[in-house]
């Protein structure tokens, strides 16, 4: 399996990296690059892809615990 990471950008989208396949409610594909933002503010015009809305509107800078 390909490795897959997801990151939290502070203020901004989840960066999703890797070979993804991302569907929607109904199973239908959506058509996805190696790289790419999705939505967390509500905002986006693109849903369920970031465009950019959220700039100087969205305030999030969630943290996840640390793992010793």
């Amino acid at each position: 399996m390909a490795d897959v990471k997801v990151q939290t950008m502070d203020h901004g989208p989840f960066i999703v990296k890797g070979n993804v396949e991302l569907t929607d409610a109904e199973g239908n594909v959506f058509e996805t690059k190696q790289q790419f933002a999705l939505c967390r503010c509500g905002l986006s015009e693109n849903k369920p892809f970031c465009d950019g809305g959220h700039k100087g509107k969205f305030e999030d800078c969630s943290r996840a615990k640390k793992v010793l």
